[in-house]
C-alpha cells in the first residue's frame, strides 16, 4: 500500500492529475499507520502484520 501510494504520488505530480496525488497521499498515510501499528504488535482487522 505504501509503494502504491508513492507511485501514485509520482505519477500524479508528473502528469498534473490532482486526483492521483490525493489518492496517493491517502494510501501512503493509511499504509504507514498500518505498518506502524503492526510493528508495535497491535492486531488491526484480525491481522497482526500488513505487508
Amino acid at each position: 500500500m505504501i509503494i502504491l501510494g508513492v507511485i501514485l504520488l509520482i505519477v500524479g505530480f508528473v502528469t498534473g492529475i490532482g486526483v492521483l496525488w490525493t489518492i496517493g497521499i491517502v494510501l501512503l498515510v493509511i499504509g504507514l499507520i498500518l505498518w506502524v501499528a503492526g510493528a508495535l504488535g497491535h492486531a488491526l482487522g484480525g491481522r497482526r502484520h500488513y505487508y
